[in-house]
């Protein structure tokens, strides 16, 4: 959920606008995306989007932030094609203004310049921002690592950076996602010696590839492979096919020709000259691998013999679902592979070390990663001679002021995640949530009854449960829950209370300690009065 945003007197640019994923308790919500109001409520200073690379946790929200803060957008040509193609599904192209940017040009927005300075990353046309103003220059890296031998365009420029740094630099805003492993992260092409590796080896049997739908750079790899040994190529997984149209379209991926054929092209090929790259790396439960591993694929079975190979580490929080996949896998007689199929898109400690001495700021503020990731770069480049007190480590909503003399965090602004449900964004909130998390640890128990004009009890009360306890087990229990709904209902008539709300409220907290004296549990108890 990156996004960060430079004001300077009447001027705010927005560097990303991503969204996350949500967490487990999170029932129902298929995304979660930043909270602007701060952009809302200074919307005549907001000049644009500037954007450093094509991921999720970068451009995710656009869609949906776009329509409140319909600015114009700066981007990188893959970058801005991806956006373009999410805002074509919304109906939003029309409407919005984009600009595609080549690296090196500077864009000027209201009192800031911004240029766009070539890096690398695990998507193809990932970008570094020198933002300058009135009171200095700061750099803010994106998601990026140091890649002297790409698969695809040049190496990042490191020559600029020094430029920049040999000006003066105000602060630094740098990638901390690798800041604790030491040493250097592996060229993108060592991968691409490893997958060359596995075909060599498994030339008698069908090659299933799962990674990362954005990385262009893997696909292309891949498919070297697969012409090298003579192999037909299926792109699998809606995200997977969507990117590599782009990617191919804007010649950011050179694919042989008769090479890629359709999924439903497969069964014209013997197994041993075909190649299916899928997405499913991270166990996503509708991706296409997982659909494969549990048998519901309409297109792909998975035989014994077939060679599965995961392009990719799990990302924090998946290491269990990835284990479910390959686990069944397994068990259908695939030979997984899933150890040294990847590499980084994220700089270890010694490229931290290289911009910090090409760039050699004022300050130093660490982003992207989790907290210890961020501690783990402040002592680097506290290592490096940025004095303690000039390096700033942010809570999200911070506001850090600086200029050439200070820098001090002066307050917060409104912050957090707005939950996007199917159609829904922002509708569901804490109490709907809440509701959620009760319904799934301990189910529903709605009780039925109706009541005549004179306040008599005609029908009823009838219990029903869902997720509680299976009903025909539990006859006596129920029978009993029947008897203390029905006294309930009859103390408030009798007290001639006529409010329903009231005897709602009496049915339930009747039925409620007698549930959790008999099973200490606390379904949502949901009274239903039918009025004759």
């Amino acid at each position: 959920m990156n996004i960060t945003a430079f004001e300077y007197e009447d001027s705010i640019i927005v560097v990303d606008c991503g969204l996350a994923f949500p967490e487990d308790d999170m029932f129902g919500i298929d995304m979660v995306i930043p909270d602007v109001t701060y952009l809302e409520n200074n919307l005549s200073k907001v000049r644009g989007f500037v954007i450093t690379h094509g991921h999720e946790d970068h451009i995710g929200a656009l869609p949906y932030v776009i329509q409140k803060i319909n600015v114009p957008i700066y981007a990188t040509r893959l970058t801005m094609g991806i956006i373009e193609s999410k805002f074509e599904e919304k109906g939003l192209l029309s409407s919005t203004k984009r600009h595609v940017v080549n690296f090196g040009d500077t864009v000027t927005l209201g009192k800031f310049k911004v240029e766009f300075i070539k890096t690398n990353h695990s998507i193809v046309d990932a970008a570094a921002l020198a933002i300058y103003s009135p009171v200095g220059t700061v750099i803010h890296t994106g998601d990026f690592k140091v890649d002297y031998t790409p698969v695809f365009g040049d190496a990042i420029d490191l020559q600029r950076f020094a430029e920049i740094g040999k000006a003066g630099v105000l602060a630094l805003m740098c990638d901390s996602t690798n800041a604790e492993r030491p040493g250097y992260t592996q060229s993108e092409k060592t991968v691409g010696v490893t997958i060359d590796r596995i075909f060599q080896e498994h030339q008698s049997t069908r090659i299933i590839i799962a990674t990362f739908a954005s990385n262009v750079d893997r696909v292309q790899q891949i498919i070297n492979s697969a012409y090298k040994y003579g192999r037909k190529v299926v792109i699998e997984g809606r995200s997977m096919v969507q990117i590599i149209d782009i990617a191919q379209k804007l010649g950011c991926i050179k694919i042989p020709e008769n090479t890629l054929m359709g999924i439903d092209e497969l069964r014209s090929y013997p197994d041993n000259k075909t190649v299916i790259i899928t997405t499913g790396s991270q166990g996503e439960s509708m991706a296409a691998l997982s659909r494969m591993a549990e048998d519901t694929h309409k297109k792909v079975k998975i035989k014994p013999g077939d060679t599965i190979i995961f392009s990719s580490h799990p990302i924090p929080g998946n290491e269990k679902s990835v284990t479910n996949v390959i686990n069944k896998l397994l068990r259908k007689g695939a030979d997984v592979i899933f150890q040294d199929v990847h590499v980084s898109g994220h700089p270890c400690q010694e490229e931290l070390k290289l911009i910090y001495s090409l760039v050699q700021p004022k300050y130093a503020i660490p982003v992207h990663g989790e907290y210890r990731h961020l501690i783990a770069q402040s002592k680097i480049a506290a290592q490096l001679g940025v004095p303690k007190d000039n390096i700033f480590i942010l809570q999200s909503g911070d506001v850090l002021e600086l200029d050439k003399k200070s820098a001090k965090v002066t307050g917060k602004v409104p912050t957090g995640g707005v939950l996007v449900d199917g159609l829904g964004v922002g509708d569901v909130g804490n109490v709907v949530m809440r509701d959620r998390q009760h319904l799934a640890e301990d189910g529903i128990v709605v009780v039925a009854f109706a009541i005549d004009a004179d306040h008599n009890l005609v029908s009823g009360p009838d219990i029903t449960s869902r997720g509680f306890v299976y009903v025909k087990e539990a006859d006596v229990m129920m029978n009993e829950a029947t008897a203390v709904a029905e006294k309930a209902i009859f103390d408030c008539l009798d007290a001639d209370v006529t409010d329903e709300n009231k005897i709602r409220s009496m049915v339930r907290d009747g039925l409620s300690d007698f549930f959790w004296k008999k099973t200490k549990r606390s379904p949502m108890i949901l009274p239903v009065i039918l009025n004759t």
